[in-house]
């Protein structure tokens, strides 16, 4: 096995474990992986817990967006590294009768953010001013956009939705042993930004099988089960939140969370041969970079060429460094940016894309410049896919940005708040903490939304409902919700193994090809060096949860290995 070493900071961080204590040996076709298929309905989520749930609420009647708003707080529970009430998401919507909606609840600058807060005196960025403690928070979203989402489209009771995650919280949960790992591992940065007790604090060390009780937390679900977006937004949880800033050195006010409000958008959609991709808008990058590569892929013969060889991974490669020197120019929150969105998905654009790619060798990364039109952020997010028994699906990637955000657990709410701050460009032209450049589009300005490359997505064929997808994983979002599609679509991969198969990913800068264990053979390695590519192993990057409708109307579940996730169904 060819391994090389990154030498640089910035890919060091890349190195940064999406799961601490987690390395897995992956094959590419998912040997000794569960396979679930249902026939009515599909629940797949980062927790065994939060998968029962969404399962339950659909058999008492609810629909797809009322599991998807008991996952969402379920998450905030048992998974509360990255599942949140403290932080934000996107959230993609197909109807049974094919309509489509995007839910755009991500974050905001508050109001006292400025271009240069994070900057010292001879403007150079100051790390971890944007990553932790309360000044790297924005304005939470994910309660206001669960409020929403079940005002226009949910079925059951509001409180039914809510009480599941009350009753995780209020008489707890044994956790895993990739939790306990992860929360001893966090002990020490949890004591020095919280100067009070926190549940995910105790003297001994944790262990898989312990009961993570969170009374405070049960206490601020309650408040939002009876009061809904008031729960949250106003009376005492938002003055626990405003307190917790006025203690430390942050900037959310009263106002800011008063006058937060989450954003209905139109999906992004495009063609990918008889395939319809579905996805998230800007302020995600996410949508628009997945059409443009599967489009760009899509005159190729892929099928032929053959999974993980080296034409089709050079393929896949040069497209993905494309997408990203294109997003760290032209995307960022279209309600302060104009984004180009119909000229970046015009056919003539994309295509133009691919002409300068040279099968004898590697493009380097200087030579690829964001083309002429006719990112950043942490790996710690998460993912659910669902499809009730109506066949509406629901496809939400939610986020602190970094693992349990900004390590801060307001005082009395006892939720953490997020660190979405890192995902603006502190100082445009300067990679973040995990080497994503962004540029103006995506600078701090008050009220604005950080960019994000969250990739929600649906996907249907000849207008029938076929997939529903996405991942955490922070830079290494779009390509692997790209090559899983591509694994199931044009390598004919089950769902299971297509989540399972080990990914790589390149994003324009560093100019690295990062792989998985497990990825590309020693052999097609070889081929690549030859040509120039830097091949760089890492360890397990993002987790997809999917769902594959079949000919028959069966639900494949496809729950990621990479971590505890799980495919639920009946």
């Amino acid at each position: 096995m060819l391994t090389m070493k990154s030498k640089t900071s910035i890919s060091n961080l890349l190195l940064a474990p999406l799961c601490l204590g987690l390395i897995v040996s992956l094959t590419a076709n998912a040997s000794g992986q569960e396979l679930n298929q249902f026939k009515h309905a599909a629940v797949v989520t980062a927790h065994p817990e939060a998968s029962k749930v969404g399962v339950a609420i659909i058999k008492r009647g609810g629909n797809a967006i009322d599991a998807a708003i008991a996952v969402q707080f379920a998450l905030a529970v048992v998974y509360p590294n990255a599942g949140n009430i403290g932080g934000g998401g996107f959230l993609v919507y197909r109807g049974k009768g094919g309509d489509s909606d995007a839910l755009d609840y991500r974050e905001k600058a508050p109001e006292k953010a400025s271009r240069d807060m994070y900057l010292d005196a001879q403007g150079n960025a100051i790390t971890d001013k944007s990553l932790y403690g309360t000044l790297a928070s924005g304005i939470p979203g994910t309660v206001d956009g669960m409020v929403k989402a079940y005002n226009k489209y949910g079925k059951l009771s509001w409180k039914k939705d809510i009480q599941p995650a009350i009753d995780l919280a209020q008489n707890g949960f044994q956790i895993t042993a990739q939790q306990a790992s992860e929360l001893n591992s966090h002990k020490e940065r949890f004591l020095k930004y919280n100067k009070k007790p926190v549940a995910f604090v105790k003297n001994d060390l944790w262990k898989a099988g312990d009961l993570l009780r969170q009374p405070q937390l049960a206490k601020t679900l309650k408040l939002i089960r009876d009061n809904g977006r008031k729960g949250f937004y106003e009376g005492p949880v938002a003055a626990a939140i405003v307190a917790s800033m006025q203690n430390t050195n942050g900037v959310i006010t009263t106002k800011d969370l008063k006058e937060y409000q989450s954003v209905w958008r139109k999906t992004v959609s495009g063609k990918y041969k008889n395939y319809t991709v579905i996805s998230m808008p800007p302020p995600s990058s996410g949508g628009i970079a997945l059409i443009t590569m599967l489009k760009q892929v899509s005159d190729y013969p892929l099928s032929k060429w053959g999974f993980q060889r080296d034409s089709t991974v050079q393929l896949m490669i040069e497209v993905e460094r494309r997408a990203y020197a294109d997003r760290a120019t032209y995307l960022g929150d279209p309600d302060f940016f104009k984004v180009p969105q119909t000229a970046l998905l015009s056919a003539n654009y994309i295509h133009s894309r691919t002409k300068g790619i040279n099968f004898n060798k590697a493009t380097p990364s200087s030579e690829v410049k964001p083309g002429t039109l006719p990112l950043k952020e942490s790996e710690q997010t998460t993912h659910y896919s669902i499809v009730d028994n109506e066949g509406n699906a629901v496809s939400a990637t939610t986020t602190l940005n970094g693992s349990y955000g900004s390590l801060v657990i307001v005082d009395g709410g006892g939720f953490i708040m997020n660190n979405e701050m890192d995902d603006f460009s502190v100082k445009p032209g300067t990679p973040n903490m995990y080497g994503l450049v962004g540029g103006e589009a995506n600078s701090i300005v008050p009220g604005k939304r950080m960019l994000s490359s969250m990739t929600p997505t649906i996907i249907e064929e000849d207008g029938k409902l076929r997939m529903v997808v996405g991942t955490p994983g922070g830079s290494t979002i779009i390509t692997s919700v790209f090559q899983t599609i591509l694994n199931v679509l044009a390598f004919g991969q089950n769902m299971q193994q297509a989540v399972a198969a080990p990914r790589f990913h390149h994003q324009w800068l560093p100019d690295e090809v990062f792989v998985e264990k497990g990825a590309i053979d020693d052999a097609t390695r070889i081929k690549l060096e030859y040509k120039g590519y830097k091949i760089t192993e890492r360890e397990p990057m993002g987790r997809v949860d999917a769902i594959l409708i079949k000919s028959d109307g069966t639900l494949e579940t496809g729950a990621d290995p990479r971590g505890n996730d799980k495919g639920l169904g009946y």
